[in-house]
């Protein structure tokens, strides 16, 4: 470079000797005989350059000359350089439209003839390095030849910025031109470089209208040249050139570039049999970025492309590169990214083909990314059809695949597979009962194949999306029958208790109690008191048989009896067969303060306030009477074994339920009654102490605040708690 910079002074030198009466003309032949070719050249190519200044004779003659005598430095290092100089120095003397320097109507050719020639001879040159010195300093020699390849890119580049090169001329003589070079040298490096010239410095619209050369080409290169690196940035050029306007999308489908496309890649894969699987992937991943920025709405190339992928991949015996694996997930991924609705992936008939060459581990990270997709765009899927394909799709997080064992699964990793999997069910929604009803069909087909640990997570959310169309059915006038699949509550019920009876036995009785309660309360809801009745014998079974541990029982007789106050549709004959079943397990706890909350819990089972009927004062009283047995025996238990009856919280939720029921009207419940509980509770809290000093519990000091802010209230409810004397 410096030597270049010295022979720009001496080109000012040359141009004042010629402005002082030397002839230009004269200088160029006197230059020629200088001893030495090497520097007779450079010379040359310096007053050359004065003498097109000049303007005394045509750019296009001398620069002709030029390139013609360079062909004396054959070396290859030394003539890159001098050829390389040539080009700096005849940059802006080219005989281009609209230079100083044009010539008759064939200027712009004469530009790039010149170029072209100057191209190819040092395209030659280049290539020619790898063949100089001993074979052990090939790897330097490569080293040099890379660090070089600027100088024969420059060419290319020059060709790209002449003006009035036009598509036509373009098409005919420089790209053909150019190609032949790339094509006929043979050589690796430069037959990758070159092409990634073309690429980057010519417009895309000509790459659009060549396309097919420019493909045939690459179908042309030698089988160890990375060509996918070269097709993939062509199709990323072309991509941007689509996505820069609307109005060129027409010329995509003009020159039917994606067939164009799809073929060549196709060509390049079959003859290039060395090819890794993942550059055969790698360049499917790049057709079907393309596809879907140029037409996404033709989702039939979109298939296409992935029945190639599911062709190629079908050849390998398994696909075990994890760089593969990656791109396969890449192309899996690219339509979910650029539809935002998984339900047009699922019109794609090679998706699921391609799914099915993953390994079980890849398998399941594509099934969260269809999942997170859906749950991103809030997509609904609303055909029994479309739940069937998808949930083959995501079959590796709802069942075990072969080969896998679910036990060396990471705990919270397969807890988070399995929440996604129940959030999944819940974006199921059709407005139709009949397809609704396919759709719970379908999920519970896929569900039930899910083994043990799974069914806990992804029973409860299709439970409560069957229990959401019963109460759209109930809505809608109860029953709505169909041709071949009548929707109706009954049917849906039965196979909840199918569903439920699965998760029963898995074994979690815990959860299918649960379960049977809301769907009891739900059956209620329909009128259907068999269904309910059924649902809560089976509650009532499960707690027998199943549930041992005592907090879970204290937790399934709670649930048991709150929903059970909340159902009318009993007759007084199931109701009174369930109540007594509900008390006699209250009174059957294992810890008497567990007993004793359970059994007052029970006294709301005859006295339900906002239904009419059930008012059954007196055995609500007995309910609260056999609680407080039980919590005075707990106080004698609690003394013996403790010298100390302990805190008195048992009688003060028994008076506050005392309470509630004579507000409400209860006519067992007396004053007398509450103000002798009151009593109690004040001596069992002075004994407790030993003294005659209370100690205020803040419950029971908060319950006779309460009474007291009755009495100044007045009305009735303020007349009624007169009665009662502190």
């Amino acid at each position: 470079m410096r030597a270049f910079d010295q022979l720009r002074q001496l080109e000012i030198f040359f141009r004042d000797e010629s402005r002082h009466g030397l002839p230009v003309v004269d200088l160029y032949e006197l230059v020629q005989h200088a001893g030495n070719i090497l520097p007779r050249m450079y010379l040359l190519c310096t007053v050359g350059s004065v003498y097109i200044k000049s303007k005394q004779a045509p750019s296009k003659d001398v620069l002709k000359d030029l390139v013609e005598m360079c062909r004396g430095v054959q070396h290859p290092i030394r003539g890159l350089f001098l050829r390389s100089y040539l080009a700096q120095v005849s940059r802006d003397k080219l005989p281009e439209i609209g230079s100083d320097y044009e010539g008759d109507a064939n200027t712009v050719m004469d530009a790039v003839e010149f170029v072209l020639q100057n191209f190819t001879e040092m395209n030659k040159l280049w290539v020619r390095m790898q063949h100089q010195g001993p074979g052990t300093v090939r790897e330097k020699q490569e080293k040099e030849r890379n660090e070089l390849r600027d100088l024969v890119g420059k060419n290319l580049h020059v060709l790209g910025q002449i003006e009035g090169v036009d598509l036509e001329m373009y098409k005919e003589t420089v790209l053909p031109r150019v190609l032949e070079q790339v094509v006929n040298c043979k050589d690796e490096l430069a037959q990758y470089y070159l092409m990634e010239c073309i690429i980057q410095v010519f417009p895309d619209e000509y790459h659009l209208q060549t396309l097919e050369t420019l493909l045939a080409a690459c179908t042309q290169l030698m089988p160890t040249v990375d060509t996918k690196i070269v097709l993939t940035q062509l199709m990323d050029r072309l991509s941007n050139y689509a996505a820069s306007s609307p109005d060129v999308l027409h010329e995509f489908l003009q020159v039917e570039a994606f067939a164009k496309l799809s073929n060549a890649i196709g060509k390049v894969i079959d003859t290039q049999l060395e090819m890794p699987i993942v550059g055969a992937m790698t360049l499917f991943v790049s057709l079907l970025t393309f596809t879907l920025r140029v037409h996404p709405d033709r989702l039939d190339y979109v298939d296409q492309v992935l029945g190639a992928c599911v062709v190629k991949l079908s050849s390998v015996p398994k696909l075990e590169d994890a760089r593969a694996m990656k791109q396969v997930v890449a192309l899996l991924s690219a339509p979910l990214e650029k539809y935002s609705d998984i339900v047009t992936a699922l019109t794609l008939s090679n998706y699921p083909r391609v799914m099915d060459h993953l390994d079980d581990g890849t398998n399941k990270v594509m099934a969260m990314l269809i999942i997170q997709s859906i749950m991103k765009n809030d997509s609904c899927i609303s055909t029994a059809d479309k739940v069937e394909v998808l949930f083959e799709l995501i079959k590796g997080l709802i069942k075990d695949l072969d080969g896998t064992d679910i036990e060396e699964l990471d705990e919270e990793d397969f807890q988070e597979e399995q929440n996604s999997v129940a959030r999944l069910i819940h974006m199921l929604d059709n407005e139709e009962p009949e397809e609704m009803l396919k759709i719970i069909c379908v999920v519970r087909k896929h569900l039930m194949t899910g083994g043990s640990r799974r069914l806990p997570f992804t029973v409860p959310p299709l439970v409560f999306s069957a229990l959401r169309l019963v109460r759209q059915l109930e809505a809608q006038g109860g029953d709505i029958a169909g041709e071949d699949d009548p929707a109706t509550p009954r049917k849906i019920f039965q196979i909840l208790n199918q569903t439920i009876e699965v998760l029963s036995s898995v074994p979690c009785p815990e959860l299918a109690l649960r379960l049977y309660l809301q769907c009891a309360e739900a059956a209620s809801d329909c009128d259907l008191e068999p269904v309910a009745y059924e649902f809560f014998t089976q509650a009532f079974i499960l707690y027998e048989e199943e549930i041992a541990d005592s907090k879970a029982q204290v937790t399934a007789i709670h649930l048991i009896v709150g929903t059970l106050q909340r159902i009318n549709v009993f007759g007084v004959e199931n109701r009174d067969t369930l109540t007594h079943k509900a008390t006699g397990y209250s009174a059957r706890l294992l810890k008497k303060p567990d007993q004793c909350r359970a059994v007052y819990a029970c006294s709301h089972l005859f006295w339900v306030d906002d239904l009419d009927g059930i008012r059954d004062g007196e055995r609500a009283l007995l309910c609260l009477k056999r609680a407080l047995r039980i919590a005075n025996a707990a106080q004698q238990m609690a003394n013996a074994t403790r010298g100390s009856s302990g805190p008195v919280t048992l009688f003060v939720e028994i008076l506050n339920k005392y309470i509630y029921f004579y507000e409400k009207g209860n006519p067992h419940i007396t004053p007398s009654d509450i103000q002798s509980l009151i009593e109690l509770i004040n001596t069992e809290m002075q004994s407790d102490n030993g003294n005659t000093t209370i100690h205020s519990d803040p419950f029971f000091t908060s319950t006779l605040r309460y009474i007291r802010f009755q009495k100044q209230k007045g009305g009735l409810m303020g007349d009624k708690y007169d009665l009662i004397k502190l």
